[in-house]
């Protein structure tokens, strides 16, 4: 039967992302910028899409350095052709010079952010909507804030994903320095007071560029189901109120939903170049064994294959990873545990490493507890030998490493919160059902049970851990996957544009 409908146009606009598939553009092996789970969600919505034949195309930063690409040795008709490559295909890359020579996505400089940020709002609204013609676009955070407005006046529905609580607030006269005509589409902004009209509001009244992708956008999502309900209940303290009330209106009136991130696909202990015996959920328990040696040497801890591992993943971020929970009990933890010599590794830094490096020192620890600065290829090994997680944080929006080590074959002790809620379950006594260890309480008691029930789980010996362990990883990986979080994604805008996104044509 002959369709006349076309394959609706999707416009995914992220300032990262960790790969993308075959058959996008000549150099798409080439385009790795990430600092978090918005560059994977980014590429496995990509790749689910344009694997089903979608005609999505993406829009991102030029990080020339981060792409390895060599300027230096290109003479200017083989960047032009490179250039080419790129964007006559689906790949579309933003061009100003404050992203050539970057070693990170962000910067650790606010004013630094927002020029990086207006410049890539100021090609994709200048430059790449006008060049692409979607029929739906899909912004990321509030680097693309200004985008949904945009996106509102020109009739194309959006989609806003919130993946963390940060923003920026900006003047428009600073916005239209950088060369975007905010004009046509303030009052589709939203700003720290209301506005009487362009002109009284041009240079002193502030744009919230988080705020505004909400407001602006015609659905949005958070990166986890229960940190969509912990918002609209103002259930934390720390979400600005501007913000709670928008998410809260959209939710209010069907226009929002929670979609779980999904771990990196290279993270698997499988194929993992990292650990020194790569394992799968039949032989996790050999394997596990191998790696558990090797990191105990690695890092100074006494080599023991039999004595429970936990691993600190995360950084040192008192205001929400909880780490002074895990300080205020280090101590008593190792004591209570000696007979098992029970080790823990924290591979992070952040402002609280010294605190750790302090309490190690002051009980001569050395043997059972070690502090590393964060080494990727460390972490890695660490997922492969570890048998615990701490992940204790006050608040989460998704959370990967909880994820991420049940595919290795470890277990998350974790807080009852956002994505921790829903991606871990309590282990039932008789290891039928859940996959890890959850307390409801945010203080060093509640950690302190969780680790008790951990170890009470270890102690029932290495017959019935695999048996565990074994189900979770397979649970996990039929679960956390970037296929099903990109279904998610699709669902959401198929009901935005009220159509399939593929039909055949013939």
């Amino acid at each position: 039967m002959k369709k006349s409908s076309k394959n609706p146009r999707i416009l995914i606009v992220t300032p990262e992302i960790t790969y993308l598939p075959d058959g996008m553009g000549n150099m798409y092996n080439k385009l790795r910028a990430k600092a978090g789970g918005l560059a994977d969600v980014s590429a496995s919505l990509v790749g689910a899409l344009f694997r089903q034949g979608s005609d999505v195309h993406v829009a991102l930063p030029h990080y020339r350095r981060m792409f390895h690409v060599e300027i230096g040795n290109l003479i200017s008709e083989e960047l032009r052709m490179y250039n080419n490559h790129l964007t006559d295909n689906r790949i579309h890359l933003a061009e100003d010079r404050i992203f050539y020579y970057r070693k990170s996505v962000y910067s650790n400089y606010s004013t630094d952010s927002e020029l990086q940020a207006l410049a890539f709002q100021r090609e994709v609204i200048n430059n790449i909507i006008p060049r692409v013609n979607p029929d739906l676009i899909h912004c990321n955070d509030w680097m693309t804030g200004l985008i949904p407005a945009y996106a509102r006046r020109l009739g194309i529905p959006c989609l806003f994903t919130v993946h963390n609580i940060h923003t920026q607030k900006l003047t428009m006269d600073t916005i239209e320095d950088r060369g975007i005509d905010v004009a046509g589409f303030w009052n589709n902004l939203y700003f720290e007071r209301p506005p009487h009209n362009y002109e009284e509001s041009r240079s002193s009244n502030h744009v919230d560029l988080l705020t505004s992708g909400i407001f602006g956008a015609h659905f949005i999502n958070t990166v986890s189901p229960e940190f969509l309900n912990e918002i609209v209940n103002g259930s934390h303290d720390f979400i600005p109120s501007q913000v709670r009330r928008e998410i809260q209106g959209k939710f209010h009136a069907g226009c929002a939903k929670g979609i779980l991130n999904a771990p990196d696909e290279n993270d698997r202990p499988e194929t993992d170049p990292n650990l020194v015996k790569q394992y799968d959920r039949n032989t996790q328990a050999e394997g596990k064994r191998a790696n558990k040696t090797a990191f105990q040497q690695k890092t100074g801890l006494n080599v023991d294959p039999q004595a429970p591992l936990l691993f600190w993943p995360s950084r040192l971020d008192p205001m929400q990873k909880g780490c002074q929970l895990l300080a205020d009990i280090l101590y008593r933890v190792i004591e209570k545990y000696r007979y098992l010599n029970l080790q823990i590794a924290i591979i992070a830094n952040g402002s609280y490493q010294g605190v750790f490096h302090d309490i190690v020192n002051f009980h001569n620890l050395h043997t059972n507890v070690t502090v590393c600065d964060f080494d990727d290829p460390l972490s890695h090994l660490g997922f492969g030998a570890s048998d615990f997680i701490l992940i204790p944080s006050r608040f989460e929006p998704c959370g990967l490493p909880q994820m991420t080590c049940q595919y290795y074959g470890g277990l998350p002790i974790a807080m009852n919160t956002g994505g921790l809620h829903d991606t871990v379950e309590h282990l039932s006594e008789d290891g039928s059902r859940g996959n890890g260890f959850r307390f409801d309480n945010h203080d060093s008691n509640g950690l302190f049970w969780a680790i008790d029930e951990a170890v009470r789980f270890y102690e029932k010996g290495q017959e019935f851990r695999n048996k565990v362990i074994t189900r979770v990883m397979q649970q996990a990986e039929q679960r956390f996957n970037h296929d099903n979080t990109a279904q998610e994604y699709i669902k959401i805008y198929e009901a935005m544009l009220q159509r399939p996104l593929v039909r055949d044509i013939k």
